[in-house]
């Protein structure tokens, strides 16, 4: 974490967030040439704008940040991209009133501004470093948790296939769980038919079996407090099946393991912060492919819980390896079972690709899930788990069908067939997201994203608290 240092040298620089209602009040306060040299550059404190301030000598000597009221997350995340490299301080002046969470907040954004995924680029500059002396209130270990399981999970989701298969992708949950002493196996291949977890075996069947083979890795860490299971999709690329993606359809599907990789950022900061859990965590990995052994539209397939499924639609593919998943999770009645999953466009056409549609069928833990989200600016929207719904599902040769005629609810339809198999009296989390950013803002470039983990470790950490 070599964006913080301890100590404030003498070069310094001092940084001094400042607001539109606030920057006033400060420049009278100052001498007459820095008082002029504000007012002339027409500095106004908007959001992530900064003004440089020298001595007499030209030396830097302060940056003026505008950030908003209150604090938002990533007021202060352009800064590291904008200013010249330094040592850089915050003023106990303009952040005397700060709490710890806006400290926490502040220099998370300050490292993640550094963030660019350079791995694939034989010719780049080198990244700019500025550091920042860490503040006295701030929670280092919980910054660096976060930062840490953030990154985890954006370096996962931007790795192309070719470098990051099922097995790469176990490899790395393999690595985090032995990294905290978690107990961890991994079924590969046609182990997954002779285990029972037949639906994820079926969809990963189409590639070759020797380097690509599907596979379930399970990890469990803790053995005090209440138990959190984590289930997350890990389709490390997803053509459709024999239902083909379009060739934009498929354009960003290295991502659609962007579940898997919210769960092993999220359990990262779990065992870094050696939350009182008894945590388990699950990633069914597969590639959703096209060969003679792909399974089809009409084929009917088992599950782990013993109902069957006649396949509507092969890009579907999703819900059925988390079905298997699922409810060999939520066998153990676990206190919370929580999913994370790249799972429907119809979750990104009602809500945008921002903002995860979260399922859940505990009003209770919603609701606190929602308020907690809000605290930590990690933003949630619940959608309803509505029942009558569930006859879209239905089928004439099968238990269930994958997928809903007509796409109508094409987010809660899929929610629904995942609540098929978790048990009744089992508190469950379903999120949907995208796990994706579009378009780069200060402190998240284009590429994979983090959605929905800090949300999910403030409520587990309130949890493990209890």
């Amino acid at each position: 974490m070599n964006f913080f240092v301890e100590t404030k040298s003498e070069s310094a620089v001092l940084l001094t967030p400042v607001t539109a209602s606030t920057l006033e009040g400060w420049t009278k306060r100052q001498d007459a040439r820095t008082a002029n040299w504000v007012s002339s550059s027409g500095f106004k404190a908007g959001v992530g704008k900064a003004l440089l301030i020298s001595n007499d000598k030209g030396e830097l000597t302060r940056v003026l940040a505008g950030v908003g009221e209150p604090l938002g997350l990533w007021d202060l995340a352009g800064l590291p991209h904008k200013l010249p490299e330094a040592s850089y301080c915050l003023d106990e002046e303009t952040t005397k009133d700060w709490t710890t969470d806006q400290f926490n907040q502040a220099c998370f954004a300050w490292a993640l501004g550094h963030y660019g995924d350079r791995r694939f680029k034989s010719d780049h500059p080198p990244a700019k470093l500025n550091q920042l002396v860490w503040p006295t209130k701030a929670q280092r270990t919980f910054v660096k948790a976060a930062v840490e399981g953030t990154c985890l999970a954006r370096d996962l989701i931007n790795a192309p296939t070719n470098k990051l298969g099922p097995a790469e992708l176990a490899d790395a949950a393999k690595t985090l769980a032995k990294t905290y002493k978690a107990d961890v196996k991994t079924i590969v291949g046609k182990d997954l038919l002779k285990a029972n977890y037949p639906a994820i075996y079926v969809v990963g069947q189409a590639v070759d079996q020797k380097k690509r083979a599907p596979r379930l890795v399970d990890f469990s860490w803790g053995s005090a407090g209440p138990k959190i299971t984590l289930v997350g999709k890990g389709v490390c690329f997803d053509t459709g099946g024999l239902n083909l993606k379009s060739a934009a359809g498929m354009s960003t599907m290295k991502k659609d393991m962007g579940g898997a990789a919210q769960v092993l950022g999220l359990a990262s900061m779990i065992m870094a912060m050696d939350l009182k859990v008894q945590l388990r965590v699950l990633i069914p990995t597969v590639e959703n492919s096209v060969n003679g052994d792909a399974y089809r539209p009409q084929d009917i397939i088992d599950t782990r819980k013993g109902l069957t499924v006649e396949i509507g639609n092969t890009d579907a593919e999703g819900r059925l390896i988390l079905s298997d998943a699922l409810t060999e999770g939520s066998s153990e009645k676990p206190d919370l079972i929580v999913d994370f999953a790249t799972l429907t466009g119809a979750a990104r056409v009602a809500l945008g690709t921002d903002l995860p549609a979260l399922f859940c069928n505990d009003d209770e833990v919603a609701g606190q899930l929602q308020r907690l989200s809000e605290d930590v600016q990690d933003p949630l929207w619940r959608m309803p788990l509505h029942q009558p719904y569930k006859k879209n599902l239905s089928s004439p040769f099968a238990d269930l069908n994958n997928i809903s005629p007509g796409g109508y609810g094409g987010a809660i339809t899929a929610a629904l067939f995942l609540e098929h198999f978790v048990e009744n009296d089992v508190p469950w989390i379903h999120i949907d997201l995208m796990a994706w950013n579009l378009k780069s803002t200060p402190g998240r470039p284009v590429g994979g994203e983090a959605m929905g983990v800090r949300a999910l470790y403030a409520l587990i950490s309130e949890k493990a608290s209890m």
